[in-house]
C-alpha cells in the first residue's frame, strides 16, 4: 500500500515538475505566480481579496507578498483597494496579466494533453480525476457549492 502511494506522488511530482517547468519557460512564471494568475483569471471581475488569495494559494503573507510585488512589477497584477471596506486590498489582473494568464492557461492545457492525456486516454484520465476528486471529498475541505461528479474531458 505505501509502495502504490508512493508511486501515485511520484508519478504526480515527475508531470507536475515536467509541467511547471514548461510554463516557467515559456512565460517566466514560476509555480506560484502562476497558481495566482490563474485563480485571478477564474475569480469574478479577475479580482480576489489579498488575504483569501494567499489562503487559497496556500502561501504565507510574507510570501504572497513577495509573488504580488514580482506581478505588480512585471504589469501582470495591480494592488485595488476595495471602495466597500478600506481594510481589504484586491489583487486585480492587468489587461497584459489577463493576456498572458489567458495564453499561459491554453499551453497549461496543451502540455496536460500531452503529458497526461494522451500516455494515459481519455478513460484512464477520467478515472484518475474522478479517483483524485472522491479522495479530495473524503479527507479534505470541499466547498458547499461543489458536489462530486464525474470528469469530464476538459475544454482548455
Amino acid at each position: 500500500m505505501v509502495t502504490w502511494w508512493g508511486l501515485v506522488i511520484e508519478g504526480y511530482l515527475a508531470t507536475q515538475d515536467r509541467l511547471m517547468g514548461e510554463i516557467e519557460r515559456r512565460f517566466g512564471l514560476a509555480p506560484a505566480s502562476f497558481d495566482i494568475l490563474i485563480r485571478l483569471l477564474r475569480s469574478p471581475e479577475h479580482r480576489m481579496p489579498m488575504t483569501r488569495l494567499a489562503k487559497e494559494a496556500a502561501l504565507s503573507s510574507g510570501g504572497f507578498t513577495k509573488v504580488a510585488d514580482r506581478l505588480a512589477a512585471a504589469g501582470l497584477i495591480q494592488r485595488v483597494p476595495s471602495p466597500d471596506d478600506r481594510r481589504v486590498t484586491f489583487a486585480c489582473l492587468t489587461d497584459h496579466g489577463k493576456e498572458i494568464a489567458c495564453e499561459a492557461r491554453r499551453a497549461c492545457a496543451a502540455i496536460l494533453r500531452e503529458i497526461v492525456l494522451e500516455p494515459l486516454g481519455t478513460d484512464t484520465s477520467t478515472a484518475l480525476a474522478d479517483a483524485m476528486r472522491l479522495l479530495r471529498s473524503v479527507n479534505g475541505r470541499q466547498d458547499a457549492a461543489e458536489q462530486p461528479s464525474r470528469a469530464s474531458t476538459p475544454s482548455t
